[in-house]
């Protein structure tokens, strides 16, 4: 059958205060460079409209040089038949329905949808508060977004779409979940301007290489149910994964783009041993020179290859250790145990994987201040390279929000679409002032300890940074625990609000929870911020430049 050709728009909607700014003026190929992870969700559903015949044009809102104004033009330019507003959490929300709205605003006809992970668990409600939007896609986008094409005007038998008839909300039953994710093409990562620079979660920007960086999905979901993730919720408690040839083959083809380095997105990358052990042989047989990343729990029955996942060039371990108390550990649900992160860390670090990180949560409920201690007397007993301490927040989608919303701190009418700190609503919680005093506490002990316990891993860390980095601002990293509160901005911290960290978290907390008309205002404000910050940004990344060549 004769394919009816249509334009789409993706668009990848970001927090402007989260997404990086450009880490250098431009690659060799011409391209923005800028920190962080690519949009892999619309570059893969560009590539199956494009194989299926369609037209598709891609934005990501870390793009400086497409802010709304540029995309809505576009819009109007080019009439497209849908487009498609992807943003993951709660925090980037609000920016998905201004854009919406200005959309509307603009006078175009165009149809809208969104997607991701919040727009799915939240689909009913977030149609009802955003009528802007036609569409609300639910889980899966791949075949979702060929049928919708196909019915744009009456999606009744589209599976997991949610929209309106006749003034009523109707949410189209689910779709059964996929498990052939071998059946797709390859995300498009071409048609997107940018070229994305490897980075480290910490409060600063930690390169860890120049390398062209991108992100590659292997597998989807995890069943493990943490009281603090929707993951689960999201995939239904299932975990699906891409046989070994197909992600085998997504390497080979990354390598002849000339990419350097990737990292797996999957929630959960180890999981299946004899799965990750063909992947890693293969990867060996074929000459791979790629230095890849991913993540996993501490109790993998995998670790026996982390040996072979070194050999294979996995240069980057993420675990989610989140606490130094088993009390809390439980709390969280984690399923895992003090002993079991031990061991995970040490394994990792024997086998040779060059940067362990270790996630860590504080500000979690029933924590007591002898706990959130020794989460960080824990942490400086295990040799990770790389270590985050954020504060537990909830929302919706999770057990903890469902949790908080029987013991009544949250109004599920009211709240739904909201993002809290724990310690700002759960009364078992320490204060906030309270986490944020022993925090820097523990992080002074910790670089301390640190430096003096693991001195040749730090000093290779280090070497890393250096390498890549200008010298003060690798120098800021290690003393900004000892610097305590000060005011104003020095020129480190300018090139640090450009990276997702946890004020900036907090920050985003709030911001779900203020009016619409209050919203549009701080976006304003928030828009003639950033283009201040990215002229200060771009004055020190210059003299950055001139003063690497200079040493040079």
């Amino acid at each position: 059958m004769e394919v009816t050709t249509m334009m789409v728009f993706l668009v990848h909607v970001r927090d402007p205060q989260f997404y990086a700014l450009p880490s250098r003026t431009r690659a060799k190929n011409g391209r923005i460079r800028v920190m962080g992870f690519p949009p892999i969700g619309i570059m893969s559903l560009s590539a199956v409209l494009k194989r299926a015949g369609h037209e598709c044009v891609i934005f990501d809102q870390a793009n400086p040089e497409t802010p709304n104004e540029v995309i809505i033009e576009e819009i109007k330019r080019k009439q497209p038949a849908l487009v498609g507003l992807s943003f993951l959490s709660t925090t980037s929300y609000p920016y998905g329905k201004i854009l919406a709205r200005q959309i509307r605003a603009a006078g175009s006809k165009v149809k809208l949808a969104f997607g991701g992970v919040f727009a799915s668990l939240n689909s009913p409600l977030v149609k009802l508060q955003c009528p802007e939007v036609d569409f609300v896609c639910r889980g899966d986008g791949e075949q979702l977004i060929l049928d919708l094409l196909e019915r744009l005007e009456d999606p009744s038998g589209v599976a997991s779409v949610t929209w309106a008839k006749d003034g009523k909300v109707v949410n189209n039953p689910n779709r059964v979940m996929d498990r052939n994710l071998d059946q797709w093409p390859f995300p498009d990562r071409e048609s997107l301007p940018l070229d994305f620079v490897e980075s480290m979660p910490l409060d600063v920007p930690a390169v860890l290489s120049l390398d062209r960086f991108t992100t590659m999905q292997t597998s989807r979901g995890c069943p493990w149910s943490c009281v603090f993730c929707d993951i689960p919720i999201f995939n239904e408690g299932k975990w699906r994964s891409r046989s070994p040839q197909h992600v085998l083959a997504e390497f080979k083809y990354l390598q002849e783009l000339g990419y350097g380095s990737v990292y797996f997105v999957d929630d959960h990358f180890l999981l299946q041993p004899k799965r990750i052990e063909a992947i890693c042989k293969g990867l060996c047989d074929q000459g791979n020179t790629i230095q890849w990343g991913c993540e996993g729990r501490v109790d993998s029955v995998a670790q026996h290859l982390f040996p072979a996942m070194a050999k294979a060039s996995c240069r980057t371990l993420m675990f989610g250790l989140e606490s130094g108390s088993q009390k809390m550990l439980d709390r969280l649900r984690k399923e895992q145990t003090l002993a079991e992160v031990e061991t995970a860390v040490k394994n990792a670090k024997q086998a040779g994987i060059q940067i362990v990180h270790g996630f860590f949560v504080v500000g979690i409920p029933d924590e007591t201040a002898e706990d959130m201690k020794a989460t960080f007397d824990f942490a400086a007993k295990l040799p990770l390279d790389t270590f985050g301490f954020n504060r537990l927040c909830v929302y919706r989608g999770t057990p903890l929000w469902q949790e908080y919303v029987k013991r009544g701190l949250l109004n599920e009418a009211a709240d739904w679409f909201k993002y809290f700190k724990c310690s700002a609503i759960d009364p078992t919680c320490l204060p906030g002032e309270v986490i944020n005093d022993i925090r820097r506490a523990g992080l002074r002990r910790l670089f301390i300890r640190k430096l003096l316990r693991y001195p040749v891993q730090t000093f290779r860390l280090l070497r890393r940074f250096f390498r890549y980095m200008p010298a003060r601002d690798v120098l800021y990293l290690v003393a900004k625990p000892f610097l305590g509160n000060r005011k104003g901005a020095t020129k480190a911290e300018v090139l640090s609000r450009a990276v997702e960290h946890g004020a900036v978290k907090d920050e985003a907390a709030l911001l779900t929870q203020l009016s619409d008309d209050r919203l549009d205002h701080v976006l304003k404000e928030s828009l003639a911020e950033r283009l201040r910050i990215q002229r200060e940004t771009s004055a020190l990344l210059q003299e950055s430049e001139c003063a690497n060549h200079a040493g040079t």
